[in-house]
């Protein structure tokens, strides 16, 4: 052991004479990668997944330092594999974190440049629907009727859209009306909106994985959660209990919205938004025009 140390202490030694900038930085985005990874996994079934992987890796070292060779070879094997095993055993996680760093707002601005605008046509029909959701979410307050209805907005949901029946239909207040109608087949799911017209209804949403939710909130108010964490999207939840209405938007829910609150929230973050982005080829194609 004594041995081993100190070749451990006269490589480090070595190594850290020749240390350099660009290698903190690279220490640095490793640490930071390893910590979001355990912060990834924290109270997921993945957790438990993960101490084992490291009390065999403990396993390891130690069999290499009292030259264990059968125990060395075989886990030596093992973690030879490790890579194609990780990606199997925390699949779900991984698409997690690979769907944030899509939403991230590094993401976004990087290419904002190379995503078209939307036409004034898409606009219009989506603030018709945001008048119709919210004209239909101020009666179902003052009848205390159930409603979870989902705004789609980059991240494309057609894997929840196809738990529940399509319908490709123009918004209205009839029509939301006898979908969230009590005794309607598809009431008891979500309704979920792509560019405007109703995509899907009666659709399975997941419920949140947070623990500190409040205890009080239902099914429909967990799954708006959910899908928000899950996605970019705008869950709007109209309390069957209570008739409050409330917007969850990136695991975080909003109460309490009046009809005018909601009209403004909501094309501020379906519209507002959209705006904001520049359409690169637009810019390209009005320059180039400048130049003849």
């Amino acid at each position: 052991i004594m041995e081993f140390l100190q070749e451990w202490f006269s490589n480090f030694f070595s190594i850290s004479r020749t240390f350099e900038f660009k290698d903190f930085l690279d220490i640095a985005v490793i640490a930071f990668i390893i910590y979001s990874m355990f912060k990834l996994v924290r109270e997921t079934r993945a957790e438990q997944l993960l101490k084992g992987i490291i009390v065999l890796l403990v396993v390891y070292f130690l069999s290499a330092v009292f030259s264990l060779n059968m125990l060395n070879m075989l886990l030596k094997m093992f973690f030879e594999f490790a890579v194609i095993l990780i990606a199997i055993i925390f699949q779900p996680e991984i698409r997690k974190a690979l769907e944030q760093i899509g939403r991230s707002k590094i993401s976004r601005k990087s290419l904002k440049f190379i995503q078209p605008a939307k036409g004034d046509e898409w606009r219009e029909r989506v603030k018709k629907a945001i008048v119709d959701v919210a004209d239909t979410s101020a009666i179902f307050s003052r009848t205390k009727t159930g409603a979870l209805i989902v705004f789609e907005r980059e991240t494309m949901l057609s894997d929840i859209a196809a738990t529940g029946t399509i319908l490709d239909a123009s918004t209205s207040v009839a029509l939301l009306g006898n979908i969230f109608f009590n005794k309607a087949p598809l009431h008891d799911g979500a309704c979920i909106i792509r560019d405007g017209i109703i995509h899907s209804a009666g659709c399975i949403l997941p419920l949140t994985k947070n623990k500190d939710v409040d205890v009080n909130l239902g099914t429909r108010h967990r799954a708006s959660l959910g899908m928000s964490e899950e996605s970019d999207a705008v869950v709007l939840v109209v309390s069957e209990e209570t008739g409050t209405i409330s917007l969850a938007i990136n695991g975080v829910l909003r109460r309490d919205y009046s009809r005018d609150e909601l009209i403004k929230e909501l094309e501020t973050l379906l519209i507002k938004e959209d705006n904001d982005k520049t359409d690169f080829l637009s810019l390209f194609t009005k320059r180039k025009g400048n130049d003849k």
